[in-house]
């Protein structure tokens, strides 16, 4: 869900991270979208027939379905969250596929969108009286008289559920500061110390958990342990094939309503879940609901991966799409669709061919949108229901995915994989994670600020 973009802009004020470890290549973060495959000539296609897909009652269409995955229902939530975090381009859905296009992100997985500048870049996210803690007042994210929020990122406040990531993440901040503080850390280190320790959590959740879940364990520690980082990725950016075609993948593991707590009905996500508007004070969130938690009842699962889309995506509100003159554009599959062609992607089958993998069949594909090949988009879904059971990313996404995510870690000479390799949550006592590190436990701290 990818579709809106805010001002922001370039951290002025970067954490100098603690310890010490492998150095990394330090490159500069280009602000270009890149390509994986520069040599690849472009999928010609229909635009027309290429709508018509991701149109009501069409292939992408899922309409009332209920096929449910393995996957916990919070995951693509937090893939949003790391999308946020990378990519914003701030284009029109029919933008052109010149190098010109820019994007607004570094290719960091430091959690610009949640700390923009930091206190010196972004000083109206803090508090006056405590510069190192986040401006947090209540149980919403901070907003102006309109009701708008306040935040490092505005597609953070998009829905219910990412304007709670948003906020468990800056409370997160605010509890670590505390327990520095009652350590006797110095106060000019507060926000550095407590930055690392929450973007190093961060990024540990993307190798250990998020990746392992969505293209398998093997295939990241194969990239884990490979000295280095990939050819396909010569340069210190986000690739097209990645923002606009693998990375895209979550929409189809979107629910069309959600329980918020053990034991609670569900609710729509549409309206009723829909962001940019002021947090009701009586709605609460049980992350337990969303990812597995000891001792709690298994959580929601996500949808299948696969083409089929929910209905509420083929049917998006105006609060999302905007005003349009043009009706296609309210599904976000037929958007998804769109960005391929705008940015001249090649086919799915072209990429599986370059990358050395088995290629779908067209039997595998079903849907005949070129005779020339399949759009990266809708080939890397099929993908995922063919050779990933609708669990995980099928070769070509896994790898597409899993590529970029750990080049942008390994290449921060401030990540932990940079750093200290070894390092994971538990060992660090200001986290307080226990023996059972995971997303859970950081997201659990916010309910003890």
């Amino acid at each position: 869900m990818n579709v809106l973009g805010a001002p922001s802009s370039k951290a002025l004020h970067r954490v100098h991270c603690l310890g010490a470890g492998r150095a990394a290549t330090a490159l500069e973060p280009s602000s270009r979208y890149g390509r994986m495959f520069p040599e690849l000539s472009p999928l010609e296609v229909n635009e027309e027939r290429l709508v018509a897909l991701g149109q009501p009652g069409a292939e992408c269409d899922g309409e009332t379905m209920a096929e449910l995955s393995q996957t916990e229902a919070g995951w693509p939530f937090f893939g949003q969250l790391i999308a946020h975090d990378i990519t914003a381009d701030r284009s029109l859905v029919d933008h052109g596929a010149g190098e010109a296009l820019v994007n607004f992100r570094a290719a960091k997985l430091d959690l610009e969108c949640v700390y923009a500048g930091g206190p010196t870049g972004s000083g109206y996210l803090y508090d006056y009286s405590d510069a190192a803690s986040f401006l947090v007042s209540g149980t919403d994210v901070p907003r102006n008289i309109q009701g708008v929020a306040i935040i490092g990122d505005a597609r953070n406040d998009s829905h219910f559920f990412m304007n709670r990531l948003h906020l468990a993440f800056m409370q997160a901040h605010n509890t670590i500061v505390a327990r520095l503080k009652a350590s006797g850390c110095a106060p000019d280190m507060l926000f550095a110390q407590a930055r690392q320790r929450v973007m190093w959590f961060y990024q540990w959740v993307i190798v250990n958990e998020f990746l392992p879940v969505l293209v398998g364990k093997a295939e990241t520690e194969t990239l884990l342990v490979s000295e280095g980082t990939s050819a396909l990725l010569p340069e210190v950016n986000i690739p097209v094939e990645f923002a606009d075609a693998a990375f895209r993948y979550g929409h189809a593991q979107i629910r069309s309503s959600y329980r918020l707590e053990q034991g609670g009905s569900s609710a729509p996500l549409f309206p009723d879940l829909l962001g940019f508007r002021p947090v009701p004070a009586s709605r609460h969130l049980d992350f337990a609901t969303l990812f597995d938690r000891q001792g709690s009842e298994p959580a929601q699962r996500a949808m299948r991966n696969s083409e089929k889309m929910a209905h509420p995506m083929i049917n998006l509100p105006v609060e999302i799409t905007g005003t349009m003159t043009d009706k296609t554009y309210g599904s976000l599959a037929a958007r998804d669709l769109r960005r391929g062609l705008s940015t001249a992607l090649p086919s799915g089958e072209d990429v599986a061919k370059a990358l050395g993998l088995p290629v779908l069949s067209a039997d595998d594909i079903g849907a005949a949108v070129s005779p020339k090949g399949t759009p990266l988009f809708y080939y890397i879904l099929r993908e995922a229901a063919v050779l990933g059971r609708g669990d995980r990313l099928g070769p070509v996404g896994g790898r597409i995915v899993a590529d970029v995510l750990i080049s942008c870690i390994r290449r921060d000479p401030s990540s932990f994989l940079a750093r200290d390799p070894d390092w994971h949550p538990g060992c660090d006592d200001f986290l307080n994670v226990g023996n059972n590190p995971g997303l859970i436990n950081l997201l659990d701290l916010c309910l003890e600020h």
